[in-house]
């Protein structure tokens, strides 16, 4: 069985687990303070541009999502996102145990408007009994989104102009970041994203590391004391050198981009073989994650060979699944889906 429902489902990128084994038998400092994670935080800096950046490391996504946002908020204070986002749809309510509510906005294919955000603030700024809502004072947005599509430079540049207009935080979730980068239609750098937000992260498990996020914060407001929420939180990996060392590798290889970008390419050619047959997507999506409907027949007879991840079923009886290529996709693999694609 071939699997395409997810973009974490091999241990590492090669030349990652080459650099764990290869520094095994060295002794290192622990916490994150030491010379892997110092390193690993220089390599991420060469692409960040101007910015004034502090880098920590995390091992998992949701862990850094409510760290972000327990850390920046008041308890009155809430966060703004789609309502597809990751916060609000997968994970179990982390942000809400925190204490602090999630304003869910409709989302258009996963993505939230600047205008939108706009209303939400002039909604809270217009009420005449404000001590009993929560104030809206970050933003969270993912790119890519759950449905794969990105945020193009000018929709960043909007939201981030109207975040700074009403004094909110903004925070984009980049669990999935090298798809982004790594596609056709991405017009957006590193470098951009650290000047048009708070803080972000760049996602290393579903990117070629074992496990680990990088996160970055540019906001100096947000920079104090952080290391204390990672600790409270039960973020702090005594061996964090581990998570240096991945991000070093995959950075100053250049495999982050490179792995991701493959992959990227790997989604169209699988893209564009149902395509051919006829069969409609969901969404448009240009990364790595495509979002295609079967009829049941069809569905039954991929999945004899390969494993998507179903989503949900339409009134017509197609059904809606996910193929998503990974840093780990063999070429084979995909040889193997269009072949059976082109069989139905």
């Amino acid at each position: 069985m071939i699997r395409w429902n997810n973009d974490y489902n091999r241990v590492a990128h090669p030349l990652v687990l080459e650099a764990l084994m290869n520094n095994a038998a060295e002794s290192n400092g622990g916490y994150g303070i030491d010379a892997w994670c110092e390193k690993g935080a220089a390599e991420i800096k060469k692409h960040l541009g101007d910015v004034d950046a502090d880098i920590h490391f995390l091992v998992g996504g949701t862990q850094t999502n409510f760290t972000v946002i327990a850390s920046a908020l008041r308890p009155f204070q809430s966060v703004i996102s789609a309502d597809t986002g990751h916060v609000c749809a997968h994970e179990t309510g982390a942000i809400e145990n925190t204490g602090h509510k999630i304003h869910a906005l409709p989302n258009t294919d996963g993505k939230i408007t600047a205008e939108q955000i706009a209303a939400d603030a002039e909604y809270y700024l217009g009420s005449d009994c404000k001590e009993h809502i929560t104030q809206p004072k970050m933003v969270y947005i993912s790119s890519p989104t759950e449905f794969g599509t990105i945020y193009k430079k000018a929709e960043l540049e909007a939201i981030s102009a109207t975040c700074r207009k009403y004094g909110f935080y903004l925070f984009l979730d980049g669990a999935r970041m090298g798809y982004g980068l790594g596609c056709a239609e991405n017009d957006l750098t590193l470098a951009d994203i650290a000047a048009l937000t708070d803080v972000f992260y760049i996602g290393g498990t579903k990117c070629g590391a074992m496990f680990g996020e990088a996160l970055v914060i540019t906001n100096d407001a947000l920079k104090p004391d952080f290391r204390s929420c990672i600790k409270q939180n039960g973020g702090m990996l005594a061996k964090g050198w581990l998570l240096g060392q991945q991000f070093y590798t995959l950075f100053a290889t250049g495999a982050y981009f490179d792995a991701c970008a493959k992959a990227d390419e790997y989604a169209m050619r699988i893209k564009a073989a149902f395509e051919a047959k006829g069969m409609e997507f969901y969404i448009n999506s240009p990364t790595n994650q495509q979002f295609v409907l079967l009829s049941r027949q069809h569905f039954e007879a991929l999945e004899k060979n390969h494993v998507s991840e179903y989503q949900f079923t339409l009134p017509d009886g197609r059904v809606c699944t996910r193929y998503c290529t990974a840093w780990s996709t063999l070429e084979s693999d995909v040889e193997q889906l269009v072949s059976d694609i082109n069989a139905l």
